[in-house]
Order: structure tokens, then C-alpha cells, then sequence
């Protein structure tokens, strides 16, 4: 029994940053229907953010997590207007392909400023403690991890559901005309979705970091789509439903890796995808709407 609680620790400690880059999927998806695969790629430039602020300018991890979300929420903004919002009317799977050349570029763009080597995270920028409580082992790095998902998430939940900006991101959502008729810019809510969703998605990175030690320039490639699929099995464009996959994602990698193999994780992970597609497309959040046709 404490060692499957220790592993749901665990899965929870990375559930908690699938959760975070699932969340900028869905919010993106929700806003414009548009699978932004560059958004993994978006994590891997605040994790080497992070990495930077704490070696080159020696700052702590906090100052390190809001230097690379606010550079990685201009980088959002930046993508969106550049490369998605000149294809706002075009077909779906010209803005798809788009999608996988941003990401392309993001990652050889990094190889080729900086290297294709891995870095590692210094350790005495998080000292690696260990509490021992009721016979489990609790890592310092899984109470920070968690703690500012959670954190995080209720602050994202704050702003979609009682300001503002989150009416307009809901108003978009549901019906971009009658928005637009009710006085609502649907560019400048486009743009803040994809802020708020990079920031996200860089402090997710910025835990990935802490929680593995390193980063290279393709980091960002298969969290990016384990957090789509997390996205997918929570109902994709649902924010809760985001947040609910991102963790069942990481409670299953972490349980079939300490009770099977870990060589089988990103398959167990990618099979998911498959059966939630065949049994239940809109995910265990999302409901069947009707289309008129």
C-alpha cells in the first residue's frame, strides 16, 4: 500500500505538468478550434528560459518560472499573429500544417542558437530534499511541482470564469459573431488566449526542468503530445476536463512504469488516445452536440 502511494505521488507530480500544457491545447481549441502542435515546442523555450535565468543571472526558481512565462506568453502572442491569424478563414488543416512547421522551426531554430546538447538544471538552484512522512518518501520538488500547478489552475480558473478577459475568452468560444456584435474584439481575445496558454505552458516547462534536471532543444516533443492526449481524454476545448486528463495521463505513465515497464509507458499512453477516440470521441467531459447540416 505505500508503495502505490507513493507512486500516485508521483503520477500526480507529473500529471500536474501534462495538466498545465493540456490546458493551452484545449483553450486554443475552445477559442478557434486549432490543435496548436507548437505548443509542446512553446514549453521547451520557458524551460530553457528558466534554465538561463538561473545560471546566467543566478535568480530562484519563482523568478525563473515568471521570467519565462512572461517571455513565453510574448512568444504566444507573437506566433499567433505571425502564423495563425493570416490563416484564420483558411481550411483547417492548412492552419494544422502551419502548426507542425512552427513547432518545426521552433526546434531547429533552438539547435541552431544553441546546440543540439542536452543542459542540466544546477542543482543549488533547487536542493533536492526528501520528507519522510508515514513511511513515504515526499521529494520537495513533488510539493512544488503540485502546489503551483494547483495554484496556477485556480488562478486560470479565476479568470475565465469572473473577469472580464474570461467572459469575452467564453463569449468568443460559443459564438465569434455575436461577439463581435456585442462589442467584443475577437483578436485581442485570440491574442490573450494564447498568452495566458504559453504562460502555462512555460511554467510547465520550468517544472519539467526541476523535475528531470534537463532540457534540450526536443524536450518539448513528447510531453507536448502526451498533454494533447491528456487534452483529448478530458474533452478537448473543455478546461476542466484538460485539467482532469493531464492528471489521469500521469497517474497511468507513472503506475505502468513502476508495475510494468517503463518501456511500454508512451505506448500505454498513446493507446489511450486510441480507445478514447473509438469509445468516447468527445472525451470524459465533453457531450454530443448535434450539427446542422
Amino acid at each position: 500500500m505505500l508503495e502505490f502511494i507513493q507512486q500516485m505521488i508521483n503520477g500526480l507530480s507529473l500529471g500536474a505538468i501534462y495538466a498545465l500544457i493540456a490546458l493551452g491545447y484545449t483553450m486554443v481549441y475552445g477559442i478557434i478550434k486549432l490543435i496548436n502542435f507548437a505548443h509542446g515546442d512553446i514549453m521547451m523555450v520557458g524551460a530553457f528560459v528558466g534554465f538561463f535565468s538561473l545560471t546566467l543571472f543566478g535568480t530562484n526558481i519563482i523568478v525563473a518560472m515568471v521570467a519565462a512565462m512572461l517571455i513565453c506568453a510574448i512568444l504566444g502572442v507573437l506566433i499567433e499573429k505571425v502564423a495563425y491569424r493570416p490563416l484564420r478563414n483558411s481550411t483547417r488543416i492548412a492552419a494544422l500544417i502551419t502548426a507542425i512547421g512552427v513547432s518545426l522551426f521552433l526546434e531547429y531554430i533552438t539547435i541552431f542558437l544553441l546546440g543540439p546538447s542536452q543542459r542540466v538544471f544546477p542543482e543549488s538552484a533547487f536542493p533536492i530534499k526528501a520528507y519522510n512522512v508515514a513511511g513515504l518518501s515526499i521529494l520537495n520538488k513533488d510539493v512544488f511541482v503540485i502546489v503551483s500547478a494547483v495554484v496556477l489552475m485556480l488562478i486560470l480558473q479565476y479568470i475565465i470564469k469572473w473577469t472580464k478577459t474570461g467572459k469575452a475568452m467564453r463569449a468568443v468560444s460559443l459564438d465569434q459573431e455575436a461577439a463581435v456584435l456585442m462589442g467584443i474584439s475577437v483578436d485581442k481575445t485570440i491574442s490573450i488566449t494564447f498568452a495566458i496558454g504559453s504562460a502555462l505552458a512555460a511554467a510547465a516547462g520550468v517544472m519539467y526542468g526541476v523535475y528531470y534536471s534537463t532540457v534540450n532543444p526536443l524536450t518539448g516533443i513528447i510531453p507536448g503530445l502526451k498533454a494533447f492526449v491528456a487534452a483529448v481524454l478530458g474533452g478537448i476545448g473543455i478546461i476542466p476536463g484538460a485539467m482532469a486528463g493531464g492528471f489521469i495521463m500521469g497517474l497511468l505513465e507513472t503506475m505502468v512504469s513502476g508495475y510494468g515497464n517503463s518501456l511500454y509507458r508512451d505506448a500505454v499512453a498513446f493507446g489511450v488516445l486510441i480507445l478514447i477516440l473509438l469509445i468516447k470521441p468527445t472525451g470524459l467531459f465533453g457531450k454530443d452536440t448535434g450539427e446542422k447540416v
